[in-house]
């Protein structure tokens, strides 16, 4: 069964609870967060190894709380991926700029979610491990 701490910051409260029923009946350890300054939070109090990064949030959004991840030791090895419900061209290469180290567009494939996180995470820690 997989295992690892995973952080949805989404500020759809259905989307959130959809993800989170779904990755937690899977095995991971799921937190959630409504924003940026909740996950921020809640990083300091539970660091993941994964953060499912919406990228519209109300106040500082996905993309510069990655930003401001990424530019500090103890939280720049967390693997980020972006998920975004209002997909423009360009937007996917705005996220890898960003620190991202994937992207998922809304409405999310339910089937192919937990085999996404699994590859992500088996990923970030051969790279942790390199």
């Amino acid at each position: 069964m997989p295992s690892g701490n995973i952080l949805i910051v989404d500020d759809n409260p259905a989307n959130m609870k959809l993800v989170s029923f779904l990755l937690a009946s899977k095995g991971y350890d799921v937190r959630t967060a409504s924003s940026a300054r909740e996950a921020v939070q809640e990083i300091e109090v539970h660091m993941p190894e994964l953060i499912l990064m919406d990228i519209q949030l109300p106040g500082m959004d996905g993309l510069s709380l990655t930003r401001r991840l990424r530019a500090t030791a103890e939280t720049a090895h967390i693997v980020i991926i972006a998920v975004t419900a209002y997909a423009m061209k360009g937007d996917e290469e705005k996220a890898l700029v960003a620190g991202c180290d994937g992207y998922i567009t809304k409405p999310i494939d339910t089937r192919t979610l937990p085999g996404k996180i699994a590859d992500y995470l088996s990923q970030g820690r051969e790279m942790a491990q390199s």
